[in-house]
């Protein structure tokens, strides 16, 4: 048999069948043998809400996209290479992501009548006999069957035998893309380590999809792609959820502050609270409360107390916080709240990605309740943020809103982590005592930066009252005085615009200081705006790209940067939210452009959309 070798520069590989077939867990793997072979890799899993969603159908569809490059990449790719369809359902819904030309591994046992049906193809219409598919390169293989035959010896039930079908798909991408399987079997061992039986089988068909790819006449391509060239240092595959609490851990140890995590499961926040919960050797605490209200009350508490309070939440959760971030609001102590964004109202799309939230944390509280706001770009970039938030909640005695989303949490990248040694320390300071000129402790007497001393409770002499009614200015005793309103929400507002004398001035990130038009882009819009410009720029576009991590108050100099360009472009995955503020700030007028689907803008609409403006 000849066999080629081609090279290829990248590569984007999507997984999709039922949620049941173990797309998630396979493309995870993919991915992990990826990121071990030095390749820059940026991911995209898309599954249903349902645990269990209807086998079969289009909306049970579960998937996973992974682009991997020798080159640096910002984005898991707008169109795929290959795509690996376990049934019909699978194929009809992604049809549309797949290049012309492109290849499809197509598990012939998910395209019966049955299967067919189910994913809504006309009676007696397969497409795998029509010739609809003929502008692919159709690779058609019996998964089911070949995993079957291939634990024919083992004492199994038949369901649990097709478990191991994603397996066998995985190791004929292994061969396909020369890969080694150690990490695989490492991984499998580790997880099913008393689990003998499904240990085996899952090896043994692992080694079959490997084997099959190996000898089959139907299928005699290979393929490379070269070890990206990037920075040299120590690398990881990090999802944002996972780099978000990593960020977390790292505050509490510069700050020398216990760490206290009170949180509410829900979609796609919970992976925070299960990873912190790991890590109690750190003197992490982590409390799952009986509802969202008790997370952040907890977590208020903790901050009260002298740690560093945390509560994670999406958007129906931040909803019912609101009440309680008021409360830390009025009573001017640290906390962190993180909102993992989700498509909404209500409860929305659970499981997929949108930036839906950025007004409800701008101004979706009662009352006048400013609080700082700083959102994340990428899944390595949560660690960052988290640390940053931490410190601005500390140094500026102000809860703080966090904004990452579904994409940054779930999605992968390699990300250079930092030493210990690296980070910077967060200075922390305790009122101990009275000052020598205070009769009585004043606890709403403030420094420079109109912060108020942050004291832990049973320090002799500076017992103060708390609460959430109006607080006298200076001495705290609670007051209806209208003039002492007017200046309490003065004082709170100006506290929190003060922190712009202490956050980085904004930098482009791609592009000249003047021009025709500016892109300005925040949260998980980066990737795709930054290639964009990347590729627009090496056509001799006049365009520049600004993306934000400072939201509240904004950096004192994007007012400046906004008046070099003729025009401004927004693109958000929302019906415009940051255009608002930007609008009602700079009296500028910004052009949006907004996706509200469920799933990312791609590198190719916002080319169109900037050449458009040209």
């Amino acid at each position: 048999m000849t066999e080629k070798n081609e090279l290829l520069q990248e590569v984007v590989i999507k997984f999709a069948g039922d949620s049941g077939d173990g797309m998630q867990l396979t493309g995870s793997q993919f991915t992990n043998n990826t990121a071990l072979l030095g390749l820059d890799l940026a991911t995209f899993p898309d599954f249903p809400a349902e645990i269990r969603a209807p086998i079969g159908t289009l909306p049970g569809v579960s998937g996973y996209q992974l682009r991997f490059s020798s080159d640096r990449i910002y984005t898991p790719g707008d169109e795929c290479d290959v795509l690996v369809a376990m049934n019909a359902a699978a194929l009809k819904v992604n049809m549309k992501a797949i290049k012309k030309g492109g290849k499809i591994i197509a598990n012939i046992d998910g395209f019966d009548a049955k299967n067919l049906r189910l994913a809504n193809y006309p009676d007696g219409v397969n497409p795998l006999e029509d010739n609809s598919l003929n502008n692919y390169e159709v690779i058609k293989m019996d998964v089911t069957k070949m995993t079957r035959e291939a634990l024919k010896d083992f004492t199994m039930g038949t369901k649990e035998k097709d478990r191991a079908k994603n397996m066998f798909v995985l190791g004929f991408l292994y061969w396909m893309y020369n890969r080694d399987m150690d990490n695989t079997v490492t991984f499998l061992k580790e997880k099913f380590s008393k689990r003998q039986d499904i240990l085996d089988s899952n090896i043994k068909v692992l080694q079959a999809g490997y084997n099959y790819a190996d000898t089959t006449e139907t299928f005699t391509g290979r393929y490379s792609v070269e070890k990206a060239k990037m920075e040299p240092g120590i690398y990881r595959s990090i999802m944002g959820n996972q780099a978000l609490a990593y960020g977390l851990i790292a505050a509490s140890h510069q700050s020398n502050l216990n760490l206290f995590l009170g949180s509410y499961p829900i979609t796609p926040a919970s992976d925070i609270l299960h990873e912190l919960s790991r890590y109690k050797t750190f003197g992490i605490k982590t409390f799952q409360a009986e509802d969202e209200i008790a997370a952040i009350t907890s977590a208020i508490g903790a901050s009260y107390g002298g740690s560093i309070g945390v509560t994670t939440t999406s958007g129906p959760g931040m909803a019912l916080k609101t009440e309680a971030m008021g409360l830390a609001v009025m009573l001017e102590i640290p906390l962190l709240i993180c909102n993992i964004q989700r498509g909404g109202p209500s409860t929305g799309l659970p499981t997929k990605t949108e930036q839906s939230d950025l007004l409800q944390a701008y101004y979706g509280r009662n009352g006048e309740c400013p609080i700082p706001v700083i959102s994340t770009s990428t899944p390595s970039d949560c660690f960052d943020v988290a640390f940053e938030a931490v410190r601005i909640a500390i140094q500026h005695m102000t809860p703080v809103i966090l904004l990452s989303d579904g994409y940054i949490a779930n999605g992968a990248e390699p990300w250079k982590f930092p030493q210990t040694k690296d980070l910077k320390k967060i200075e922390v300071t305790f009122k101990t005592e009275k000052n020598a000129d205070e009769e009585k402790f004043m606890p709403y007497l403030r420094d420079e930066k109109l912060v108020r001393p942050w004291v832990i409770p049973g320090a002799a002499g500076l017992e103060h009252r708390i609460g959430g009614l109006e607080k006298q200015n200076i001495t705290g005793n609670i007051s209806y005085d209208p003039e002492n309103h007017q200046t309490m929400v003065k004082i709170r507002e100006q506290k929190v615009e003060n922190i712009a004398d202490y956050i980085p001035l904004q930098k482009l990130d791609s592009g000249e200081e003047k021009g025709k038009v500016l892109v300005i882009g925040w949260g998980s819009t980066y990737g795709a705006i930054k290639s964009a410009c990347i590729e627009l720029q090496k056509k001799g576009v006049s365009v520049s790209h600004a993306h934000l991590r400072y939201i509240r108050p904004f950096p004192k100099n994007l007012g400046d940067i906004i008046k070099n360009f003729d025009k401004v472009l927004i693109p958000e995955i929302n019906n415009g939210q940051l255009i608002k503020i930007i609008r009602d700030k700079y009296m500028v007028d910004a052009k949006g452009f907004n996706k509200i689907m469920g799933v990312p803008i791609t590198k190719g609409e916002i080319i169109e959309e900037v050449e458009g403006m040209i």
